[in-house]
């Protein structure tokens, strides 16, 4: 017996990998968190599964769950969003399994992030603009921050931030992000990314904060921001497939050039 944390992606079914639905299509118990993940998802559960909504459940009631399916022989789906390695809250989940001596595996997922820089049609990591993304989160009603994990040390690379559960604290992100950022860089808040009602906000550290209280938003919402999310910039190419950079799966070619 196996218990498979499976990557669920954002909300669009069509993201699970294969590997995925072929899982929850195998399993005999399917525990999803509902709250995030939707019904479609799991609808592949074969005839006869049990499948839960654990959204409403605690720990201790979704591992009674799993130890039952243990004494059983039955593989569980534990269908969580996103990516389990990113806030997928498993590493709890994890001790306990091994606490009875059960065996798991990670099925990895499509995360947050990148199905909003897919939505929103850009990259997020442009050259000399910005090479690197922070994925982190505000701590609200949340576990607390760790000391030194920080906006504002965040901020101090200037590269691209993914925040999470943040939405209700857009003029403390305002606050801490202006002085390095500046009040005009570029932000979007990309609401249930993935699922039939997504919408997307893009704005200013400045003027967000009036656009998404305008749209009603008070969860489930990704912010993005940095200077990657510029509509233009006047970047230089990827040297990548620069022909003057020759690699080792692209050696430089000869007389390709005429001289002049």
């Amino acid at each position: 017996m196996t218990v498979y944390f499976i990557g669920a992606g954002p909300g669009d079914p069509e993201l699970l990998t294969l590997k995925a639905a072929r899982l929850i299509g195998e399993c005999s118990v399917c525990l999803y968190a509902g709250s995030l993940v939707p019904e479609q998802v799991v609808a592949g559960a074969p005839e006869g599964a049990l499948v839960m909504d654990t959204a409403p459940m605690t720990l201790d009631e979704t591992h009674d769950q799993i130890r039952q399916a243990h004494e059983k022989g039955q593989d569980v789906a534990r269908v969580h969003s996103g990516d389990p390695s990113l806030y997928g809250a498993i590493a709890e989940q994890i001790r306990r399994l091994k606490a009875d001596d059960i065996d798991y595996e990670i099925i990895p997922g499509v995360p947050a992030y990148t199905a909003a820089a897919a939505a929103l049609g850009q990259e997020l990591t442009i050259p000399e603009v910005a090479q690197s993304i922070v994925l982190t989160r505000m701590s609200m009603k949340s576990t607390s921050m760790p000391a030194g994990e920080t906006l504002e040390n965040f901020a101090r690379s200037g590269t691209t931030l993914a925040i999470h559960l943040g939405i209700r604290a857009l003029r403390e992100i305002e606050r801490q992000l202006t002085p390095f950022y500046g009040a005009d860089c570029p932000l979007a808040v990309i609401y249930r990314v993935g699922w039939p009602d997504q919408q997307i906000i893009r704005g200013t550290l400045s003027d967000i904060h009036a656009k998404v209280r305008e749209a009603k938003i008070t969860r489930t919402a990704l912010i993005l921001v940095g200077p990657a999310l510029a509509d233009s910039h006047g970047f230089p190419d990827s040297a990548l497939y620069d022909a003057a950079k020759p690699h080792v799966l692209r050696p430089r070619l000869k007389n390709t050039l005429k001289k002049t």
